[in-house]
């Protein structure tokens, strides 16, 4: 490799995938003021995204969704439980994000990775919050017995966007979760028909059910660099350029939050807007993922 021209153009003197290596942002920088990325997406676009409902039987509720690379499976068991006593008529909802080695090269076999906890209480967060689901559906008995939902996420290829996957599996396996029917035994307990169908008394809930989700929350991941706004960013471009901005909103456009994990503080509102405004567009077209996934048809 010769020395660098005077101009200090040294992608002109190396091969394209040693410069994108050595000096990855100047590489991404060169594609930026052209209004595309190494991968040809425009910036405002996200990768392609599709939905599995179903994928783990043995579920109460499941889904895999992909957005790109990013894989993410999501699944749902259901357990009887004694509602606390501040909330009787009220079920639970706990959710864990998972990422076991195989999702990444940089993730260690027993070391949990620094992104589970945070994206765990941001789905907490979200789902809890933007009110799609209302807790006191998940009541059976006033005060005596209630629906504990176990929501676990399993990230299966990490590269990017961890957070707009994970929450789109979740949605999609709450919108395929199927209530299991629960009777009363001999001794006054709520027991899943299976377990005791034959001695059990009158079905608490005569047939499975689904539940009624209202205000279903979106987001869309954006990296604000320079004057450059790269929707849904893979990996790669979460290295290099540091500030990410999450937009979540519920599927009729209104705000349910935004988050911001790092980078310069900033000191305009309008590159806000605009991650708003691309959320907005990629809202619809998630709906359109989840409702052609629920309708049977097959998603690309």
């Amino acid at each position: 490799m010769g020395l660098p021209n005077v101009s200090g153009d040294l992608s002109a003197e190396m091969d394209v995938d040693a410069f994108r290596r050595l000096f990855p942002l100047r590489f991404y920088e060169r594609h930026l003021v052209e209004s595309i990325r190494p991968d040809a997406r425009p910036l405002g676009r996200a990768r392609d995204t599709t939905l599995a409902l179903g994928a783990v039987a043995s579920a109460d509720g499941s889904a895999l969704a992909k957005i790109g690379l990013t894989t993410m499976l999501a699944a749902i068991k259901m357990e009887v439980m004694t509602p606390s006593t501040e909330t009787p008529d009220e079920g639970s909802i706990a959710i864990d994000f998972h990422m076991p080695p195989i999702c990444s090269p940089l993730v260690r076999p027993g070391r949990p990775a620094e992104a589970e906890p945070v994206v765990s209480k941001q789905l907490s967060d979200t789902i809890l919050s933007s009110g799609m689901i209302n807790l006191k559906e998940l009541s059976l008995i006033n005060g005596k017995a209630a629906w504990m939902v176990y929501l676990d996420i399993y990230c299966l290829d990490a590269d990017g966007a961890l957070f707009d996957a994970a929450l789109l599996s979740a949605v999609a396996a709450f919108s395929h979760l199927q209530i299991p029917v629960v009777s009363l035994n001999d001794h006054g307990k709520v027991v899943l028909m299976s377990e005791e169908n034959e001695g059990g008394k009158d079905p608490v809930n005569k047939e499975k059910r689904k539940l009624t989700l209202s205000s279903i929350p979106f987001s869309l991941t954006c990296i604000l660099h320079k004057n450059y706004i790269l929707a849904d960013p893979t990996a790669e471009e979460e290295s290099i350029m540091e500030t990410l901005v999450t937009v979540v909103l519920d599927s009729s456009g209104q705000l349910v939050s935004l988050y911001k994990p790092g980078g310069p503080v900033l000191a305009y509102t309008s590159a806000i807007q605009d991650c708003v405004a691309l959320t907005r567009q990629r809202v619809k077209e998630l709906r359109k993922i989840l409702d052609e996934a629920l309708s049977g048809m097959e998603v690309y």
